[in-house]
């Protein structure tokens, strides 16, 4: 079994035991489990993905809970494990948990934490910074300055699409989607068409009240529609944003026929998940359509990328960093580490697990509550009453 090269320890004497598999940015974690009589024990391994026997391994033979990461495999193997060393908690630091088994974790007694309702606005942002991106073509004509390429202005010199007045598409206007299409909206006055099995109401309400204020102002307004179809969004839009859950229903969401039906010159952007792009057939309609451009912080394969899609100049690719700001990345480690600490206190579960504003607060103590537990009524846990 595989070990882990060093464990960093933090309060030795605590009563009970938490392991994190990886380092979380921010030290107000570390403080509130130590401060609630936790021994915290943090994995500094150097591999960037534990394998299940390092798991293993920095469970032990007692283990209150675990705070671990999306990029792990959380299964019966691990969690039969934890519920043998004693343990009754896990949270990703994340709002996904597509790597968690919950079935099995269901089986063990174990609450799934996860870490909604921090996210939003970063993720929109980088969602937004990339269609700017692949639209202006900015890191190709980053790349050409540094090697030295440029040597004075041109007519055609990466000529890429104006944004304003055109038509924003988004597929999944819940709460990142939403927010999504409002910077877009409001930053470059596109007019926007979303497809989503629910009705966005406020979302069409903020696009009618914006398009009243511009026409008051003398500017032409914006307009909302709701598509009948994903496909009616693929056709019309200019840019397209991807903000759907990931299941069987939305998995190679986009194919080779719905990259047919865009626009030859359309952005397409991705900071969901990465499996909803069929990322081989993606490589293939880039090479054939050098005007369409794409943005991408999630992939197929993470953390590959599929043959030819790092050669593709039409591309834009960051490294999974939708919600690496300081103030997110900080908050998703505070929420993991107390909904873990939550529910080793016998601590209830929050009512509303997008609204974590008093979890957040650091000049207050955190409501007595785990802020979001996924399988909390397939495992009988009360809900707060706060």
């Amino acid at each position: 079994m595989a070990k882990p090269i060093s464990i960093e320890v933090w309060n030795p004497s605590g009563k009970y035991r938490v392991v994190s598999t990886k380092s979380m940015p921010g030290t107000r974690w570390i403080r509130l489990l130590t401060d609630n009589d936790c021994r915290l024990e943090i994995c500094t391994e150097t591999k960037t993905i534990l394998s299940v026997d390092d798991i293993l391994a920095l469970i032990g033979d007692h283990c209150h809970g675990v705070i671990g990461q999306l990029t792990e495999d959380w299964g019966e193997v691990l969690f039969s494990a934890l519920k043998r060393a004693g343990g009754t908690a896990f949270s990703n630091m994340a709002v996904g948990y597509n790597n968690v088994d919950v079935d099995a974790a269901n089986r063990n007694g174990i609450a799934i934490g996860n870490t909604p309702g921090v996210l939003t606005e970063t993720t929109a942002e980088l969602a937004a910074s990339l269609s700017v991106a692949a639209a202006r073509r900015i890191v190709e004509a980053d790349q050409f300055m540094r090697a030295g390429l440029y040597d004075g202005w041109l007519p055609h010199l990466f000529v890429g699409n104006l944004l304003k007045g055109q038509t924003v598409g988004v597929i999944g206007a819940g709460r990142i989607g939403s927010a999504y299409a409002r910077m877009m909206i409001e930053g470059f006055k596109m007019n926007l068409i979303y497809f989503d099995l629910y009705q966005s109401t406020r979302l069409e309400k903020f696009v009618t009240a914006y398009g009243q204020f511009l026409k008051a102002n003398g500017e032409p307004p914006v307009t909302w529609k709701r598509a009948s179809s994903m496909e009616e969004v693929l056709r019309e839009a200019d840019v397209i944003s991807l903000h759907p859950v990931l299941d069987k229903t939305t998995y190679h969401l986009i194919n080779p026929e719905r990259l047919a039906m865009m626009k030859k010159e359309a952005v397409l952007v991705n900071a969901s998940r990465g499996p909803v792009i069929d990322e081989v057939a993606l490589v293939e309609h880039l090479k054939a359509n050098p005007m369409f451009r794409v943005g991408l912080d999630v992939f197929e394969d993470e953390p590959y990328m599929k043959p030819g899609l790092a050669e593709m100049k039409n591309a834009v690719v960051v490294p999974h960093i939708a919600s690496a700001s300081k103030w997110t990345r900080e908050g998703m480690a505070t929420l993991a580490a107390l909904n873990v600490l939550g529910k080793i206190k016998g601590y209830p579960v929050w009512g509303n697990p997008n609204a974590v504003e008093p979890f957040l607060d650091e000049n207050a103590t955190p409501p007595p509550a785990c802020p979001s537990i996924v399988n909390s009524k397939q495992l009988g846990l009360p809900s707060s009453k706060l």
